[in-house]
């Protein structure tokens, strides 16, 4: 009788996360759809894995870090990589972290983007214990190998590079505008204060053509995953994103989700078409365009997603038998990604308390309603967006006062300091 309580048990939990993973890819057509693997779905952790300590950086900052609580299979221990950039800037965010309730969430030495360096045998066991985009779980070693040993050059380890147009080693502060898909951006005209900044940050449908007024034009770095970029083309071709911005400029940022990710970087890197998997022939020049050097890619690093995911993002979802569905979006990671490399962030169309008097998009021909799901969790983003805003970490766009009332983007003064001198 014990034994078929559990198998009932079993397939009524299995039920709910089928139910929940199809309902969403039959009503949620405009978003992206999270690749699932069904091993482990209702394991309450991952066998073998031995309790760790968490990264203590010889930084004074990280050293505010306490010790981890959360849940080996979790895994809130983390490589360690010296900042690419040294700022001069001096209200930058790394010197503002200091002195607000998010200081203990930090570590200044936590890799942020993966390259050529990370493909070691010791670091691929160890990230074989984490599923999805915060580990190596799904993906040979081969597989990573041998795509991240093409990411070889200094571009492929920082995020600013020497590229047309970057900033010169004389601005004081590097200022990043990192701009969502939200509905607010509709009649925002926040364009021209968008291509102001330095570096600006899309992601995933970045339809910037015919809502120049309201996004801008420019874009530093396009994040994806190649499962977010292929649900992008299909569900928003007709509303005009036919492809990945293809300027100069741009650089591209996977943020690696499974083995798709590695092939398809290893495909741009070696000018061929995908070799095998979900999108075996596809030619990257479809996406990225013809000039596919090393120096226009970059990786988020497992490490850097977990962290997010643990310190920042932890969702309760965490605690359900859904666990594996479950993954901060691209655009937070993309958000936080440039929290932890730029001097200044400024966030445009990211989720705010009123959101439900906004489409789901900015280039919605008709009002969407945002939809939640258990592959994110929106409304917890929503709350960090806010609490990073009230410690004045970031400039949110439509962002919510102490006060009670919108706040306005703007850049400070010192980004822009060099280009009048």
């Amino acid at each position: 009788m014990r034994s078929l309580r559990r198998h009932v048990l079993f397939r009524t939990l299995l039920g709910v996360a089928v139910l929940v993973f199809g309902h969403q890819i039959m009503t949620h057509r405009r978003g992206s759809v999270p690749s699932v693997s069904h091993r482990d779905l209702l394991r309450a952790e991952q066998p073998g894995v031995r309790a760790l300590r968490v990264q203590v950086p010889a930084t004074p900052l990280g050293s505010r870090a306490p010790s981890s609580t959360l849940p080996p299979f979790l895994g809130d221990q983390y490589d360690r990589e010296e900042a690419c950039q040294r700022s001069s800037c001096p209200s930058s965010i790394r010197k503002k972290i200091a002195d607000t309730e998010l200081s203990s969430l930090f570590l200044e030495t936590i890799p942020v983007l993966q390259w050529g360096q990370h493909a070691q045998w010791a670091t691929y066991k160890r990230l074989q214990h984490y599923w999805g985009a915060h580990g190596w779980q799904e993906v040979s070693w081969p597989v990573v190998r041998d795509s991240l040993r093409l990411l070889n050059v200094s571009a492929n380890r920082c995020m600013f590079d020497a590229h047309p147009g970057a900033v010169g080693a004389s601005a004081p502060c590097m200022c990043c505008a990192v701009v969502g898909n939200g509905g607010i951006l509709n009649g925002s005209r926040a364009g021209s204060a968008i291509d102001q900044h330095d570096y600006v940050f899309r992601v995933n449908g970045a339809i910037t053509e015919g809502f120049g007024r309201d996004v801008g034009h420019k874009t530093s770095f396009y994040v994806f995953s190649t499962n977010t970029l292929m649900n992008s083309l299909s569900s928003y071709a007709g509303d005009g994103f036919r492809q990945p911005p293809q300027t100069p400029e741009t650089r591209y940022i996977f943020l690696p989700d499974h083995d798709r990710d590695y092939l398809l970087l290893r495909a741009a890197l070696t000018r061929r078409p995908v070799e095998r998997g979900l999108d075996k022939g596809a030619r990257p020049e479809r996406y990225f365009g013809e000039d596919l050097r090393a120096e226009k890619f970059k990786m988020l690093h497992p490490d850097f997603i977990r962290y997010v995911r643990n310190r920042f993002l932890r969702s309760s979802v965490l605690g359900t038998p859904l666990r594996r569905l479950y993954r901060p979006s691209t655009g937070a990671v993309m958000l936080l990604a440039a929290l932890h490399t730029c001097d200044q962030v400024t966030a445009y169309g990211f989720i705010t308390p009123d959101y439900r008097a906004y489409s789901n998009h900015y280039f919605d021909r008709t009002h969407q309603d945002l939809r939640f799901y258990a592959n994110h969790d929106l409304r917890l983003e929503m709350r960090l967006w806010q609490k990073l805003h009230r410690s004045q970490l970031i400039t949110l766009h439509g962002g919510f006062t102490e006060a009670g009332g919108q706040g306005h983007a703007g850049t400070d003064p010192l980004c822009h300091a060099a280009r009048r001198d």
